[in-house]
């Protein structure tokens, strides 16, 4: 696997002596106080590769158990909700145990091996290994031992109703002697008669006793039978990531505004810079930055609800598909580079994303997203809003329209349409139709786009 700028593990010793530097402040004065003793074995924590990750899942251990570990060396390859990464260690030692094994998965910040500093301590560290293993069954609660002390030891506490105490008065009955039929032995006037020897007066309802129907209690949601022969196949991380965003985007109040744009010239274009290695979603790419750098409400975003940021960066992020999962590397300052740049550039986070390799910060950073199903002879879709972003775009094919001018000749031109789907907290109908209209007639005259 490429070597890759990966962060390092995070370590944390077995007896006193704790690496804090990288702890909030908080965790860092509480660590302070510990005794300081000499570090002999660490933990080797489950790294934070992205911070939507929670959890993470070891792809292939790149050393084994026993081997001796130089700082900066790769250790570990763990899968993110967005890409595989090489994790390398900031510390000499020997791995003396994996904790977490090839193919399982654990929370960040969970133990998954441990690191001895001499072969001495290898054995302890393996004996620690197990301890941790066994340490991830849930506890049985404990039973509450029964009290030796019998309720009628207990001093009795006297309650009753308004009305019990009333008529408690009048027939000088001893309260304090009744047993009372209500709620946690509440004292009710029906008790007090009873004590006082009166036959209560049957009321007009207990004659013909109301028949009381129990509430229905909710269905359950069952989930359809699996079919036979069917098969079940489990998310994998960045499967998980998708999901959980896309339910996530579903609280934010989005609306969407559709718009043609003629693409003869676009075309004309793409044809020549195409042998120079220039891609159509290159060219997109740089017309919605440059459409962005004049409408900046567009490029901003809301993560509060509160309030809204106006990004300082135009990041454009593509939707890429890629085996097991969607991902969206990210085209930064991309109204600032120039076409064949942000062409070559687009062309490297491709293969990073399609081998898994790409750095948080090359698919967590976009400002804008850009979706383009027109090589798939798309005519229109609607894209679900990222969250943490103010607008979408979706791109569909171009093809050949029959359009009419002012005069009423009709003649035919290629034409695409556009939708985009916006955060309405932030962005309005004007807003978003401002926009259009920019990048519609960039995309009608790109000869910007070279510029």
């Amino acid at each position: 696997m490429a070597s890759l700028q990966s962060p390092c593990i995070s370590f944390s010793s077995s007896l006193g002596r704790l690496t804090v530097s990288t702890f909030p402040q908080k965790t860092r004065k509480y660590y302070n106080k510990l005794p300081v003793l000499q570090s002999k074995i660490r933990e080797i924590f489950m790294p934070a590769l992205s911070s939507t990750m929670t959890e993470g899942k070891i792809v292939s251990w790149i050393k084994s158990e026993g081997d001796v570990l130089s700082k900066g060396e790769s250790v570990v390859v763990v899968e993110s909700d967005k890409a595989d990464m090489d994790v390398e260690t900031f510390y000499d030692g020997i791995l003396a145990a994996i904790v977490v094994n090839e193919g399982e998965s654990a929370p960040v910040g969970a133990p998954i091996g441990l690191l001895a500093e001499t072969e001495d301590e290898i054995a302890e560290a393996k004996a620690k290994a197990q301890g941790q293993s066994g340490s991830t069954t849930t506890p049985e609660p404990e039973v509450a031992a029964p009290s030796s002390v019998s309720p009628s030891d207990e001093p009795r506490k006297i309650v009753a109703t308004p009305n019990a105490k009333k008529l408690a008065k009048q027939h000088k009955v001893d309260i304090n002697k009744v047993n009372g039929s209500g709620p946690f032995g509440r004292i009710t006037a029906e008790d007090v008669e009873k004590s006082a020897g009166i036959t209560p007066a049957p009321s007009p309802a207990a004659a013909a006793p109301a028949v009381v129907t129990p509430e229905k209690a909710a269905a359950p949601v069952s989930l359809p039978e699996i079919l036979p022969g069917a098969t079940v196949v489990p998310f994998t991380t960045m499967q998980v990531a998708v999901s959980k965003n896309m339910v996530e985007s579903l609280s934010v109040p989005s609306f969407r505004v559709g718009y043609p744009a003629v693409t003869d010239a676009l075309d004309a274009l793409y044809l020549k810079v195409k042998k120079k290695g220039v891609t159509m979603t290159a060219l997109l790419a740089k017309a919605v930055a440059m459409a962005l750098a004049q409408h900046p409400v567009v490029n901003s975003s809301c993560k509060d609800g509160k309030s809204f940021t106006y990004n300082s960066s135009i990041n454009i992020a593509v939707a890429v598909a890629i085996n097991g999962g969607l991902i969206t590397p990210v085209l930064q300052d991309a109204d600032k580079l120039d076409l064949y740049l942000l062409s070559q550039k687009w062309k490297e986070l491709v293969e990073k994303a399609r081998a898994k390799q790409l750095q948080p910060h090359e698919y967590n950073s976009g400002t804008f997203t850009l979706s383009n199903l027109g090589m798939f002879s798309v005519d229109r879709f609607d894209a679900i809003l990222p969250p943490g972003q103010g607008a979408i775009m979706a791109v569909g094919a171009s093809k050949p329209t029959v359009v009419a001018n002012a005069d009423g000749f009709f003649s035919v031109k290629n034409k695409m349409l556009v939708n985009v789907t916006a955060d309405h907290r932030i962005v309005y109908g004007a807003d978003l139709a401002a926009f259009l209209q920019t990048f519609s007639k960039i995309i009608e005259n790109p000869e910007s786009l070279t510029m």
